[in-house]
């Protein structure tokens, strides 16, 4: 590999970097790069031919798509709001528990609606004015709200769970059920940090708000409550054997919840049916497309050679292979506000080579899979970040500030416990 294609490489990458930073949609973005260095590399049609596998990604599109339809199904009938005012009515009893409380509780409500920001504008709604009326400070309160938005790892239909799992050649169940341990300890981690430190500043007591509030009058409907988390709990009931009539796809359980949302809200049929499809379709721009556009932008950087020098450099220096699948993406998602892009990247160029390295393809995955996603819980231009900001009425970095000590501390504990 040439010095030249070497410094190209370099240039890109800080452009890609830099294009997301100032806002460019990141799709556009990554395919441009990647089929700009395809054709610096001789062949121009890597990127392209690329794009069209990644398309017709059959069990990417069947889950991710699935899911985010009934996540669209649940907004639509407002049983995300029932979820969500329940746990605050059991909530408002226990103040001292009510930060680790609402940070525990926003994982929960991720784990059924995988959407970052979906979870921040629903769950944040509820729990920013819900802990601000309990005297927290306001930055606090949408730090603990965001403190809790990746719970959507443990989502059979999160894109990174199908995505190592093809990787891998395991199921996505199988893929959750290696990485589940180390999800709820850097969660037990990240919930004990940021609750001591809400205390040593105190924040946690004594704030007087004159402007947000809590709906006392909403009445929680517990059957409307309870049909977010339905497929989830058939499809974990089913992968233990513990109900093995409820062994399915993850595509199966998101229409079984769907009809059963149906028949609980009786609502209109038709366009409930409507709301489904457009969830599918919005998955399949919004989150496949990245995924689609990492596939091209990994393809341009395997044209010009950098993927394999990458790769050589990591086989001689093999101390740096799990500092580069925690560290890398978690920065990277720090600095783009998206754990997608980095995790995709890294996942499509370096992990189906994880055995080069003593590692298997499932470790290296759903490490840096963690390492995203906590990166993206930390960042201060996350979309999520923005949203509980804009609940709270403060500026997004006082959300980062308090966010960075427990998601540095989370990262550590998770890949303890991947990686070691």
């Amino acid at each position: 590999m040439s010095t030249f294609m070497v410094i190209v490489g370099i240039i890109v990458i800080i452009s890609v970097i830099y294009f997301i930073l100032k806002g460019y949609d990141a799709r556009i973005v990554l395919i441009g790069a990647g089929i700009f260095m395809s054709c610096i590399g001789g062949v121009p049609m890597a990127s392209l031919n690329a794009f069209a596998k990644s398309m017709t990604n059959s069990g990417l599109i069947k889950a991710v798509c699935s899911v985010m339809g009934f996540a669209m199904v649940i907004r639509f009938t407002e049983c995300d709001k029932h979820l969500i005012n329940a746990m605050a009515f059991v909530l408002k009893n226990f103040r001292p528990l009510l930060i680790p409380g609402v940070i525990v509780c926003t994982y929960l409500v991720n784990i059924a609606l995988p959407s970052a920001s979906g979870t921040a504008a629903a769950a944040g709604a509820i729990f920013i004015p819900l802990l601000i009326a309990g005297g927290v400070h306001p930055a606090m309160a949408a730090a603990a709200v965001k403190c809790g938005t990746y719970g959507s790892m443990l989502n059979p239909g999160l894109a990174h769970n199908p995505f190592v799992a093809k990787i891998a050649g395991v199921s996505v169940m199988e893929v959750i059920g290696y990485h589940y341990k180390a999800n709820l300890a850097s969660l037990l981690a990240a919930t004990v940090v940021l609750t001591v430190l809400a205390y040593v500043l105190k924040e946690d007591r004594g704030y007087i708000s004159k402007n947000l509030t809590l709906d006392d009058n909403f009445k929680v409907n517990f059957f409307y409550a309870i049909m977010p988390i339905l497929p989830i709990v058939i499809l974990v009931l089913g992968a233990t054997h513990v109900v093995p009539i409820f062994k399915m796809g993850v595509p199966q359980a998101m229409i079984i919840g769907t009809l059963l949302t149906l028949l609980v809200t009786r609502t209109n049929p038709s366009k409930l049916g409507k709301v489904f499809f457009d969830g599918m379709g919005q998955a399949y721009g919004s989150i496949l497309g990245i995924i689609i556009s990492a596939g091209v932008f990994v393809a341009g950087l395997t044209s010009i050679g950098l993927v394999k020098l990458f790769i050589t450099e990591m086989l001689n220096n093999p101390a740096i292979v799990k500092v580069c699948a925690a560290v890398g993406p978690f920065i990277l998602a720090i600095l783009v506000g998206s754990g997608d892009a980095a995790t995709f990247a890294f996942n499509e160029a370096i992990t189906p080579h994880a055995a080069d390295f003593g590692m298997t393809p499932l470790q290296m995955g759903t490490a840096a899979t963690l390492a995203g996603t906590l990166g993206r819980t930390m960042s201060p231009i996350a979309g999520a970040t923005i949203i509980v900001a804009g609940i709270a009425g403060v500026n997004p970095m006082e959300i980062a500030k308090r966010n960075s000590l427990p998601m540095i501390i989370a990262l550590i504990v998770g890949m303890s416990i991947l990686l070691y």
